[in-house]
């Protein structure tokens, strides 16, 4: 009998009294969204050794890194379709060529972290070995690769209950020993906000996002979902109370440069950084358009979504397809959002007098707000735009977006 034989038999005995022991998730990896990209949304299963390393690469030289991604999520395909005769995960050997350790390390090499897929079930949703029944030996394999990101999927997995299935790989994760951010993609079935927080550092909220802006494309027996029908469904459910650092609603995987306009892109991005989502991309880095990276990596929205605060904006005011959205920040600051989400232009015409509706709903969330006077700074357009003694009017194009932050005159 082995020594990894062994140490498997040593781990999943602690799965085992895992209720009873000190198992528990990494805490402390995710006290702001997690930032990254993942190959799904334009790849699917047809990924590669060499599309890792281009995304890493690019990273770097678009600036990305410095904006603060830092997660490659190399998402379902990257296996072999069986597992070895010891019964561990192997990459596939076409696509991976130099194996899953070389490419953390390469990934490492740069100042970046390394994320993987598998699945709760049998297969994964691609047909691949799952995790069900190997989550120990699995998380020992990854542990010895150095990855530091799991996206665990919810395919194939009838008769199984989703809050013990994500304990058991979150114990499993705890057990090998390596640090590893834990992403429950459970497509809001169980509602997950309602038991995540300490297994995981990230749940899906909802079924696969989709480069629309409000559609829904049925796929029989399931949809995938456009960005306002995303939105409404965290709206609706009222998801923000379950938000808190190192614990976050996510919105699936960003098109943005996925197809959509330029103000649909913009509109996505501003909707995730206010949301407190993660920050995925999910477009081909290697033929972005200039746009794309310059909504991607604008640093003073990202500041909103990574605010040390983290607390999760919400909708205030919605009234003939115009939108308004706040978010509180550090130092009584605010994040302040406009939506066209309709049809044809609308215009802005707010008195900021009615901040004290956004007071009156921070008090739900129990935190301070003194109603004094802020400058205005639109972080689109990265400039100083006056103050809220003035009213705030301006023209919106179709489904584009005004983000403002707020800073409190002393």
């Amino acid at each position: 009998m082995n020594r990894n034989f062994l140490k498997l038999l040593l781990l999943a005995a602690l799965g085992m009294y895992s209720l009873s022991s000190n198992a528990q998730k990494f805490k402390g990896l995710a006290k702001t969204p997690p930032m990254g990209w993942n190959s799904w949304n334009t790849f699917g299963t047809n990924i590669s050794e060499k599309l890792v390393k281009d995304i890493a690469d690019l990273f770097v030289s678009q600036g990305l890194k410095e904006a603060g991604y830092t997660y490659i999520v190399m998402d379902d395909g990257w296996m072999a379709k069986e597992r070895d005769a010891k019964g561990n995960l192997v990459a596939d050997p076409q696509k991976f060529p130099s194996g899953i350790k070389a490419l953390a390390d390469y990934v490492h090499s740069k100042g970046l972290k390394l994320g993987i897929y598998n699945c709760a079930g049998d297969k994964t949703c691609g047909g691949y070995p799952g995790s069900r029944g190997h989550e120990y030996q699995d998380a020992l394999l990854y542990a010895s690769w150095g990855i530091d990101f799991l996206k665990y999927d919810w395919c194939n997995t009838p008769k199984i209950n989703a809050e013990s299935a994500y304990i058991t790989m979150r114990d499993a994760l705890h057990a090998a020993g390596r640090p590893v951010v834990f992403s429950i993609c459970e497509w809001g079935e169980n509602k997950p906000w309602t038991w995540g927080k300490e297994i995981g550092h990230l749940w899906r909220i909802s079924g696969d996002i989709t480069n629309c802006w409000d559609c829904e494309l049925n796929h029989g027996s399931w949809s995938s979902w456009g960005i306002m029908k995303i939105v409404d469904m965290h709206a609706n459910e009222r998801l923000r109370q379950f938000s808190t650092p190192d614990a976050w609603n996510d919105l699936d995987m960003m098109e943005v440069g996925n197809g959509m306009t330029v103000y649909e892109d913009k509109s996505h991005f501003a909707l995730w950084c206010i949301h407190d989502s993660p920050l995925i991309m999910g477009n081909d880095l290697r033929i972005a358009k200039k746009e794309t990276i310059e909504i991607l990596s604008n640093k003073e929205l990202i500041a909103v979504n990574q605010d040390s605060l983290g607390l999760e904006g919400f909708r205030f005011h919605s009234e003939n397809g115009l939108e308004i959205w706040a978010k509180p920040l550090a130092n009584e600051n605010w994040a302040v959002l406009f939506l066209n989400r309709g049809n044809g232009p609308k215009a802005i015409n707010f008195d900021w007098k009615l901040i004290e509706r956004i007071e009156d709903a921070m008090k739900e969330l129990d935190a301070h707000f003194i109603n004094h006077t802020y400058k205005i700074r639109d972080l689109f357009a990265h400039q100083e735009i006056g103050t809220t003694e003035v009213p705030l009017k301006k023209d919106l194009k179709e489904h584009d977006v005004l983000m403002l932050k707020l800073t409190k005159i002393k």
